[in-house]
């Protein structure tokens, strides 16, 4: 599939599970694709030759969601080496988890810096580059529109934010052509939720289909926002969940 041939990808936290997955189904539908990471840049470099070996560019950059500053250069560097940038992917995230009284305020506010304030600086800057025809697709979460069990009060409230986030961009940006949208995944097979864990069995349950997502379901609704079928599609949350949220 070349329905994004000549496109330009930026997708954060791209080393690994979704956002890995989302990288590489953007290269097989013929995008090039540059990713941030934070840790393991062994990891980053293998989605990186993946990448290559569809005959697409590739490229990793070294950038913490929770620096700003590093937010914004990734966003620079990436359209500047890849010539352009059409798409955004503000996937980078981290799974806080812990009683409400037990949250310190530094974990607040580093889940706020890395969910919220990165894909906005990032927005931010991506949209001096995005043409007509952009797109900003965010990464959210089923938790963000219902809270099946304590503990992720936090989390939660830093996914739900996106909403917001994400109907703004797409009013700001209308005018230039430039959609903005969200996708909710629900339970994914992923190094940070496997679905072999202890904890998977109590998250089946939830679901209306009874399984944990594969990765790459979520890449194939971003795929479809990012390629031209998404065209008209901008200020939705579209929550890839198995039915949790049913």
């Amino acid at each position: 599939m070349n329905e994004l041939a000549g496109k330009t990808a930026l997708v954060t936290g791209g080393s690994r599970g979704i956002g890995a997955a989302i990288a590489l189904r953007l290269a097989r539908n013929g995008a090039d694709v540059a990713l941030t990471y934070v840790q393991a840049p062994d990891r980053a470099a293998t989605v990186v030759r993946e990448i290559e070996q569809m005959g697409r560019r590739g490229m990793a950059i070294a950038a913490d969601a929770a620096d700003p500053a590093a937010v914004k250069a990734a966003v620079e560097r990436a359209a500047s080496e890849l010539g352009r940038l059409d798409i955004l992917i503000n996937n980078a995230g981290i799974a806080p988890y812990g009683p409400l009284e037990d949250v310190p305020v530094e974990e607040i506010d580093r889940t706020l810096a890395i969910h919220v304030r990165a894909a906005y600086v990032a927005s931010q800057a991506a949209a001096r580059h995005l043409p007509d025809g952009g797109r900003i697709i965010n990464i959210g979460s089923s938790l963000a529109e219902r809270v099946p069990s304590p503990g992720w009060t936090l989390y939660s409230m830093s996914k739900s934010a996106l909403i917001g986030l994400t109907k703004g961009l797409a009013r700001d940006l209308g005018p230039s052509g430039v959609t903005a949208n969200l996708v909710h995944p629900g339970s994914t097979d992923t190094e940070m939720n496997p679905a072999d864990s202890p904890e998977a069995e109590f998250e089946r349950g939830f679901t209306a289909l009874g399984r944990y997502a594969r990765p790459d379901d979520i890449a194939a609704t971003v795929a479809h926002l990012a390629g031209p079928a998404g065209a008209y599609i901008t200020g939705s949350a579209i929550t890839v969940d198995g039915g949790v949220t049913a």
